[in-house]
């Protein structure tokens, strides 16, 4: 069996990423937390924790503060579903690790999040990364669930489609009448300015391969991280990029933003994908999820 003593030093330590913030979460010395983790260690055969700065869990141990997560989870739920079996007492509630892309987070992911915290006390650990990848951060053990842009099945996970999010290529009408004043080609679009959110953003270059515009050049790139940041340095014509249409209605509307070229919008599909062994404590959050998107997503076109 676990020790799930020693299971709770571990998760506060890469949780914290010190022994000596995990010390006081836990309310014992930082001496208490090394002994504990070393005689998992021990137990285990395997080193769990990489010390550093910060202190980071290594595969083996990820997984096992995973595992700790699931245990809350399914704790807290038969505390609120049974409180004569479980007192409550001073319990912490659990905390649940999932990894989203910043476009969801801005829009539709925002309701499932508002609709699970209203009807639980669980807290959400978001961590931020491209739909592209955050599939890898599931694989990896870092988080219990992810919304992902991969349509392929992951080992020991769950997966749900969710619809697509409709993007669209929109700068300034300034910004077009500027750099695409004779149509927007290959050759223009190579050399006007473009928006990016990161280094791991193919969104602008997956709508210039489907409209034929791909360009031997490299077009020059604002690096924007900040979805706000990003449409409103379209708006004032720093570069053209790709918005989801629900983020920039209101801009579509007002005319503060344009089509680069109407009616060319591109569809990304999306997948909620959890951790098979989480699918009990997570059945709550999946609903609410699901129920988000089928409000904000449009379906997705079969291939």
């Amino acid at each position: 069996m676990l020790d799930y003593t020693g299971l709770q030093a571990l998760a506060a330590v890469v949780r914290e990423g010190s022994f000596e913030r995990a010390a006081r979460r836990l309310h014992i010395t930082p001496s208490a937390v090394s002994q504990r983790i070393k005689q998992l260690e021990e137990r285990t055969g395997q080193v769990l924790v990489l010390r550093g700065t910060p202190c980071t869990g290594t595969d083996a141990g990820r997984r096992l503060c995973l595992h700790v997560e699931q245990v809350a989870l399914l704790e807290n739920e038969l505390r609120r579903t049974n409180p004569g079996l479980m007192p409550d007492g001073h319990a912490t509630p659990p905390t649940l690790k999932l990894a989203v892309n910043a476009d969801s987070l801005s829009t539709w992911f925002m309701d499932a999040m508002a609709a699970f915290t209203a009807g639980g006390n669980e807290l959400l650990d978001i961590r931020i990364d491209d739909q592209d990848h955050t599939a890898q951060r599931i694989k990896e053990g870092e988080v219990l669930a992810a919304v992902t842009a991969s349509a392929g099945s992951i080992a020991g996970c769950n997966t749900w489609p969710l619809g697509s999010v409709r993007y669209v290529a929109a700068s300034s009408p300034a910004f077009v009448a500027r750099h695409f004043a004779d149509g927007v080609s290959a050759e223009a679009i190579g050399r006007a300015p473009m928006m990016t959110f990161d280094r791991k953003d193919r969104l602008q270059e997956q709508w210039m391969q489907q409209q034929g515009l791909a360009s031997r050049h490299n077009p020059p790139k604002h690096f924007l991280p900040s979805n706000n940041g990003f449409v409103r340095g379209c708006e004032v014509g720093m570069g053209w990029g790709m918005h989801p249409t629900s983020l920039i209605q209101h801009q579509l509307d007002a005319g503060t933003l344009v089509e680069l070229l109407p009616g060319t919008g591109m569809d990304m599909p999306l997948y909620w994908v959890h951790a098979r062994s989480a699918q009990a404590g997570l059945e709550r959050l999946t609903q609410c999820v699901m129920v988000a998107a089928r409000q904000w997503l449009v379906p997705t076109k079969p291939t």
